[in-house]
């Protein structure tokens, strides 16, 4: 018996498969496999997006740009507001004219209405659908975003319908849990950083919303305290969509807060901003609640700011993750939830694992029963591929669901697949008189070709499974290609390395033995 390279690269995927199986199977400390919804219960929710929302805040958003360029660009408006979705504003100067329309002519998706020096722009219907569109498309990235900060096992986070989203999240067991998950998902986390109207603050107790509104204004509550009243512009200086980072720290009472950073368009409005309005107050609002409204003491440069605002440290922790992860364009709401308790997934995996196992013996048993020997060299390589499974998964931290279940006891029957074409292609040599080791050698060249395609057509199937099928699809679709990769390693590579190892040993007058062929 002599090593080859094939034989010693087996070895070596058969000690990584269990090493790295280890974890997941006896419960030792390494990366492992997690399961599924359906497999270890959790949380089953189908949301809904008020997509209308999201068209307020485009025309926000709209507002805020064509009053900064305005005023960079040093033009007079009067009656600045947004009513009814439109961004509605007069020009003093005449002159300004052309400056005005240069402006608006940059921005796409805009319907531009004049009255002499008053202007009219809303949002053209092709914009509005593309916006509504984005808003739910936007969603579903933010969602899945915020989960996967959160440090959820996979997951599943797609859209369903026009404008449903569904969200499975594995491992939800408590209602302090669900609730976490719950608000972490719903939070608009929509960062603000809005002007206090100083000369009409002071009457802000006694005035009405829609008083309020004739003067631009919006009436704000205080975040740590309701009672408490702000009287607002309703146009922001500037908004979350300009953030970049959002970080947990402490300040001096060692109280948590969140610093924010703004991309360099951001910094910019926020300097120029803070440089004009020295003794000014300016609120940072988040989800339409004032956290604080500093005084203005000094220009403030380089993009950055804080929240404040008597967080816990996981509150606060939430608020970053969902800062960071962007605000959502339109606030989701619950449209149907339920949790899949653990007794389906424990089912699941008994009868998932019955049939693994039941699968896994009867082919052990047919191949050493046809085979002979050749079919126990088979059955070697068909129990480091299962390893490798595992391994692979454990490694990337994959997540196993029954379908991926389903998927490894397709691989069992796919894996000896390859060294039964191998096997009787060495039959049909012997058969013709060759010598073993030719047959060996000839038979695995002949059969290469034909596992090679085979492979490669079903490969191409679960990649495509995995692009474009949701969850679940993607769990067999995972399963199932690593199955085929590491069939391609233990099936051809390691049984080849065996046989080139022990062919000098096989005794010609015992093929039947050997191969369970009879009369060469």
């Amino acid at each position: 018996m002599k090593l080859n390279y094939r034989v010693i690269i087996f070895i070596a995927a058969a000690i990584f498969g269990l090493a790295l199986s280890a974890p997941t199977l006896v419960g030792l400390n390494g990366p492992k496999i997690t399961l599924g919804l359906d497999l270890q219960g959790g949380l089953h929710m189908l949301l809904g997006v008020d997509t209308d929302e999201a068209i307020k805040s485009k025309i926000k958003s709209l507002a805020s740009s064509i009053k900064y360029a305005a005023e960079d660009e040093d033009l007079i408006i009067d009656e600045f507001k947004v009513k009814e979705g439109k961004v509605l504003f007069e020009l003093l100067d005449k002159d300004d004219m052309p400056k005005m329309d240069e402006i608006l002519k940059k921005i796409e998706g805009i319907a531009v209405q004049k009255d002499g020096l008053k202007y009219s722009i809303s949002l053209t219907p092709k914009e509005v659908e593309s916006v509504k569109k984005y808003a739910i498309t936007q969603a579903v990235d933010t969602i899945r975003n915020r989960l996967d900060q959160f440090g959820l096992a996979e997951p599943t986070v797609a859209k369903q319908g026009e404008d449903k989203i569904l969200v499975e999240v594995p491992g939800i067991k408590t209602p302090e849990q669900e609730q976490r998950i719950r608000e972490l998902i719903a939070k608009a986390a929509h960062l603000q950083l809005m002007a206090i109207d100083e000369d009409r603050a002071a009457n802000v107790d006694s005035m009405t919303p829609s008083e309020a509104s004739q003067y631009g204004d919006v009436i704000l509550k205080g975040a740590q305290n309701p009672n408490r009243k702000y009287l607002v512009k309703e146009i922001p200086i500037l908004d979350g969509s300009m953030l970049t980072d959002a970080r947990v720290a402490f300040d001096q009472n060692n109280q948590p807060v969140i610093n924010f950073t703004l991309n360099s368009q951001g910094a910019q409005i926020f300097g120029d901003f803070t440089g004009k309005n020295v003794g000014k107050r300016l609120a940072v609002v988040l989800d339409n609640r004032v956290y604080s409204a500093p005084v203005i003491r000094e220009r403030i440069g380089g993009g950055s700011g804080q929240i404040s605002g008597g967080f816990t440290v996981k509150e606060a922790h939430d608020v970053a993750i969902a800062l960071r992860s962007g605000a959502l364009l339109a606030p989701v709401f619950m449209e149907e939830k339920r949790s899949v308790g653990p007794s389906l997934g424990a089912d699941s995996i008994k009868a998932s694992m019955i049939a693994l196992i039941a699968g896994f013996v009867a082919v052990v048993i047919f191949m050493v029963l046809y085979y002979g020997i050749a079919g126990a060299v088979a059955d070697v390589a068909l129990i480091v591929n299962l390893f490798l499974i595992l391994a692979i998964m454990s490694l990337f931290g994959a997540t196993l669901t029954l379908p991926g279940m389903a998927g490894i006891v397709l691989t069992v029957g796919m894996a000896v697949d390859a060294n039964v074409i191998i096997n009787e292609r060495i039959r049909e040599l012997l058969y013709e008189g060759k010598s073993v080791a030719k047959a060996i050698e000839q038979g695995y060249a002949n059969a290469f070709s034909a596992i090679l395609d085979a492979n490669i057509t079903t490969l191409i199937a679960a990649v495509v499974l995995y692009a474009y099928g949701t969850g679940p699809i993607k769990g067999f679709a995972i399963t199932m290609s690593i199955g085929i990769l590491a069939s391609m390693l233990t099936a051809i590579l390691g049984t080849h390395g065996i046989w080139q190892m022990i062919e000098n040993r096989i005794d010609k007058n015992k093929l039947n033995l050997w191969f369970g062929i009879k009369g060469v």
